[in-house]
């Protein structure tokens, strides 16, 4: 659908971000091929020259256009003609046709990403017939499309990441083997025959591999399954494992056994005995420690107490062996080696003290520090147990499609065993409901935000003091977080491109409501259980989350949206306004054009309800004047 009158501003302010431009003398106009590369596709703006600019002399260096919604075919041979192109991202969109071979040849391609779109037929690569050096190609990626076979991958020489994980090829891709750099190859989810290791790149070279899910033949060395884990050759093929590794995994077998038969022996009262020492152990360590450092302390690989904590995990019943090599898949950077061992020791063994969230619908999550200070959230998806490894990482994969700004994006998982773990960005504002009701009223950013400017009343700006920040009575930010969270909504209710189907989040709270370092909301907690409910469902709570950000109280109770609803139906919803959001009279009626949406959202006939579309217009037009600059980092969504 086209963009609205009031979000094109917007968008042509927005688009020269998402291309990479440099001037110089020329004959060509790259802004022209740009345009005439995408004139097919539907969603497609063409930024505007900067004031100044020579149009006819702007080179563009990078195009990134994920998860923009745009859908048709792409003249490739457009794109091929822009000289200074180096990085292409078109991920996550619904783009098809076939590829031609001579786009390949484009001399200052460096990262292609055309991963989860509509892409298929014969992927195929061809020396440029001048002679010219090979693509210097080094990252491509092209998984969840629909590629049926790969011919002329030899051309690839500089290659170091591909992805050819989820399309339909069904024979090892021609010239696989000469990509002597490779470091990183995924080739799961196809229906590719060949021979392993004889059809592949030098394993010795590779960093990462997954062949998982085709039909190879081969045999796997014990060092090959040692270097890759088992997950890499899950359902692979016939594959035969030397008699070596065969030897080597009865032998462990038969130590465990062993070692079950004497621990059985030892008696139950000894037993006892011994966990008892061992977590009165722990306690004393623990103790002293925060005593020395007084602090919490981190882990660094030899920490008891992270070891306790595992081993109360284990007890729980959920914790796999936190020394397990299960790999872990991190979509983004495909060449980031981590394993659940390490995962575990980034959480202190999954430890109350990482513990951010309880069980709930999901499954608990913690907070993991990885080295480099990369901080993520783990959830264990304790409902997942007895699910195909095949399905849910199938499942896993298609969720990791679903991106939006202003939902929380899946950046990794982890099957190791029967436990199943989701990787996130840790949002360190926390959620909604922390922010609305748990912070201080003065200052719930913590940052100090005195010589910041407020944007009220269409464009008119005061300056807050020292004493009075952009905080929670700060109407435009409530709004932003309310058109955020309608956005992120509507986008999972239409249909998406990878898998036709719509989806419903079915638990729409402010604790599942993260907010990001510039206060954008990201809707979490969709997808990872069942959703017992209905897009009209998901429309009514939230209706009563707008509510909640109008009103500034907590724990919303059938009586009190009763409560909400007769003040509007009266009349008298300034009422109902949070006293923090009075002292400005503009805010004060903005306000209660927000509540009355809420009470159009959670009206008792469900086909009474709007759309989670048309909420977006609706919020939209509350602010009409200042949306544009309240949500510039969504703007790109077609919502």
């Amino acid at each position: 659908m086209p963009p609205s009158p009031h979000l094109l501003p917007l968008l042509l302010l927005l688009l020269p971000s998402l291309f990479s431009f440099t001037h110089s003398s020329c004959d060509l106009s790259d802004r022209e091929l740009l345009s005439r590369a995408f004139s097919s596709v539907s969603g497609f703006q063409n930024p505007r020259p900067a004031p100044g600019d020579d149009p006819s002399c702007a080179e563009i260096r990078e195009i990134r256009l994920p998860t923009r919604n745009l859908s048709g075919t792409v003249s490739w041979m457009f794109l091929r003609n822009i000289s200074t192109l180096r990085i292409l991202d078109l991920s996550g969109n619904a783009l098809e046709g076939s590829i031609p071979a001579r786009f390949w040849s484009a001399s200052s391609l460096r990262e292609v990403n055309l991963s989860a779109n509509r892409f298929g037929g014969a992927l195929r690569v061809e020396p440029d017939p001048s002679g010219a050096d090979p693509p210097p190609i080094k990252v491509l990626n092209l998984s969840g499309n629909r590629f049926t076979s790969a011919v002329g991958l030899s051309g690839f020489s500089g290659l170091q990441v591909l992805d050819l994980s989820r399309n339909d090829i069904g024979v090892v891709p021609v010239g696989l083997e000469d990509l002597k750099g490779l470091k990183h190859l995924d080739v799961s989810y196809n229906s590719m025959t060949g021979n392993f290791p004889k059809d592949f790149p030098p394993l010795a070279g590779l960093g990462f591999l997954n062949v998982s899910f085709n039909y190879f033949t081969g045999v796997v060395e014990p060092e090959v399954l040692k270097k890759f884990g088992s997950s890499a050759f899950i359902k692979a093929g016939s594959l035969n494992f030397s008699s070596s590794a065969r030897d080597a995994a009865s032998d462990g077998k038969k130590s465990k056994t062993k070692s079950r038969q004497g621990e059985l022996k030892i008696g139950v009262t000894a037993a006892a005995a011994s966990l008892v020492l061992f977590f009165l152990l722990a306690y004393v360590l623990y103790a002293v420690m925060r005593k020395r450092k007084g602090r919490k302390d981190g882990w660094n690989g030899e920490d008891p107490v992270a070891s306790a904590a595992a081993a109360v995990g284990q007890e729980a019943g959920w914790v796999v062996d936190v020394r397990s090599t299960a790999p872990v898949v991190v979509f983004e950077k495909p060449l980031m080696e981590l394993t659940f061992a390490e995962l575990a020791a980034a959480t202190s063994g999954f430890g109350g003290e990482s513990l951010l969230a309880e069980g709930g619908r999901s499954g608990p999550a913690y907070h993991a520090v990885l080295p480099g200070d990369m901080h993520l959230v783990v959830r264990v998806l304790e409902a997942a147990r007895e699910v195909d490894e095949r399905e849910a990482a199938s499942a896993f994969h298609d969720l990791a499609r679903l991106r939006h700004p202003n939902l929380l994006p899946l950046i990794g998982y982890c099957i190791a065993g029967s436990e199943k773990l989701l990787l996130y960005e840790y949002m360190e504002k926390g959620d909604l409901h922390r922010w609305l009701h748990e912070l201080p009223a003065a200052c719930p950013d913590v940052e100090d935000r005195s010589n910041e400017t407020w944007e009220i009343d269409h464009g008119e700006e005061r300056r807050p003091s020292a004493a009075a920040p952009a905080a929670v009575g700060d109407w435009p930010t409530r709004h932003r977080i309310a058109l955020g969270i309608a956005r992120g909504l509507a986008f999972l209710h239409q249909v998406w491109s990878h898998s036709r189907q719509a989806m419903v989040h079915g638990h729409l709270v402010p604790t599942n409501i993260l907010l990001d370092e510039d206060l954008e909301p990201r809707v979490a907690d969709f997808g990872v259980a069942t959703a017992a409910g209905t897009a009209e469902g998901d429309v009514y709570s939230y209706g009563v989350v707008v509510m909640e950000l109008v009103t500034g109280r907590a724990g919303w109770s059938d009586a009190e949206i009763g409560w909400a609803r007769t003040l509007v139906r009266e009349g008298r919803a300034a009422e109902a306004v949070d006293p923090r959001l009075r002292e400005w009279p503009e805010w004060e009626k903005e306000a209660v054009e927000c509540l009355r949406v809420g009470y159009l959202c959670t009206a008792e006939s469900l086909e009474k309800r709007p759309t989670m579309q048309q909420v977006v217009g609706l919020i939209k037009d509350v602010r009409p004047f200042s949306t544009a600059a309240a949500t510039s980092s969504s703007s790109s969504s077609s919502h």
